[in-house]
């Protein structure tokens, strides 16, 4: 399932921001770990789509995310929704109803974290040809 990224204009602004900003020389080694942490997070495909479907259509419950995120098992949904959770990217709001209603928020957090992969649709868009052909190439090394 594609999802076309739409980003805002204050979403484009902060990846513009933070493309300009120079890393400090001396990092502190608890942001050197969130780095890492961060990185292995939105590595994950689940992450990445979950934030670009919440940042595209708003609060959702599990089972609109789920559907909308396409091919993600139940198990790891949650799992990705925890851990989202956990880091600040998400806010769960659970509605004492039966059957149980749970909605997914993605937080100005969360925002923020898209926006600064915002740049990564950037690069994808102007390099997408050169990394097709040096996958050509080197598949036709073989």
């Amino acid at each position: 399932m594609a999802i076309t990224a739409k980003f805002t204009q204050d979403q484009i602004a902060a990846a513009e921001r933070y493309a300009g900003m120079t890393p400090p020389t001396a990092i502190d080694p608890r942001i050197e770990a969130l780095v890492t942490d961060l990185i292995g997070r939105v590595a994950d495909k689940w992450t990445m789509l979950v934030l670009e479907v919440l940042a595209e259509r708003g609060t959702l419950r599990f089972s609109r995310l789920a559907e909308a995120v396409g091919g993600v098992s139940q198990k790891m949904l949650t799992q990705t929704l925890r851990a989202m959770e956990r880091d600040g990217l998400v806010d769960r709001t659970v509605y004492a109803v039966v059957p149980p209603k749970v909605e997914y928020t993605l937080t100005s957090l969360g925002f923020t974290l898209g926006a600064a992969f915002c740049g990564v649709w950037v690069w994808a868009g102007e390099n997408l040809s050169r990394v097709e052909e040096a996958r050509s190439a080197f598949d036709r090394r073989d």
